[in-house]
């Protein structure tokens, strides 16, 4: 499960990058109209180029900002979410460990039941002479 943890990381990584490489390319492009912009400034005295220019900026900093906190809200609840997946796993693995125990149990008291019994040994005894044998030793 540690590798979930590591892709979800890689994952929350990767899109962090993305939004900082839109954030350069989106600045470089809106610099341009600013640019001649500023230029012209001095023939329009109307508008001052340089706080549209900060308001513009203001604004992209801040849709940016939102899209980092937003890509932090989604790591934390994957984040959550493996450790769930992690938990659920573990006591799962719990579960079939003690399934498994059971029946190795179960099959040691089948084996047990199923065996045939040894028999007794047999206790060996010296035999008694008939009275037969001692009648015809007497009679000798």
């Amino acid at each position: 499960m540690g590798k979930l943890k590591s892709y979800q990381e890689q994952l929350q990584e990767i899109v962090d990058k993305g939004i900082n490489a839109a954030e350069e390319q989106q600045k470089k492009l809106a610099s341009k109209p600013f640019d001649y912009a500023e230029k012209l400034e001095s023939e329009a005295r109307e508008y001052s180029v340089k706080t549209l220019r900060k308001r513009y900026n203001g604004y992209s900093d801040s849709l940016f900002d939102q899209l980092r906190n937003l890509n932090s809200r989604f790591g934390s609840f994957a984040g959550d979410l493996v450790a769930r997946l992690e938990k659920e796993a573990a006591e799962g693995a719990d579960a079939v460990a003690e399934a498994a125990e059971d029946v190795s149990d179960a099959a040691q008291d089948a084996k047990k039941s199923v065996e045939p019994k040894k028999p007794a040994a047999r206790k060996t005894t010296a035999r008694k002479t008939t009275s037969t044998a001692k009648k015809s030793t007497a009679s000798a």
